[in-house]
């Protein structure tokens, strides 16, 4: 999330070397690499090799809900395993009386973060 802000705060025409994001926000440049790659290939960023590379969103940060940033880089958001599909998900899933709660849970926490665009978070 802080990586996409900082993107979101720079002109959006330039490109802005992994350095330079790295130590503003902090981050080693290893850890970055992999952040950079999962933003690049998912279609998030624009990354640019070689002299006067880097990378910048390609689209404005109004386009970017905080939602998607976290389902792409947290995975699920589900609070509960009950919630979730695939190998990680409970096996009582079919006759667990909580499980309405969980997904009720886990629609609210989708709306909420589906509803705040990273150009909210620019705002003062």
């Amino acid at each position: 999330m802080r990586v996409m802000v900082c993107l979101a705060q720079k002109d959006p025409g330039a490109y802005i070397p992994l350095k330079e994001i790295a130590e503003a926000e902090h981050i080693s440049q290893k850890y970055l690499e992999s952040i950079m790659t999962t933003l690049s290939k998912a279609g998030f960023v624009d990354a640019v090799h070689g002299k006067g590379g880097g990378y910048r969103l390609n689209r404005t940060a109004d386009c970017y809900t905080i939602g998607s940033i976290l389902k792409l880089t947290e995975g699920s958001l589900a609070v509960a395993s009950c919630s979730t599909t695939g190998p990680a998900a409970c096996s009582r899933t079919t006759c667990c009386e909580a499980k309405p709660m969980w997904d009720k849970l886990d629609s609210m926490i989708d709306s909420f973060f589906e509803g705040i665009t990273l150009a909210d978070l620019l705002k003062k």
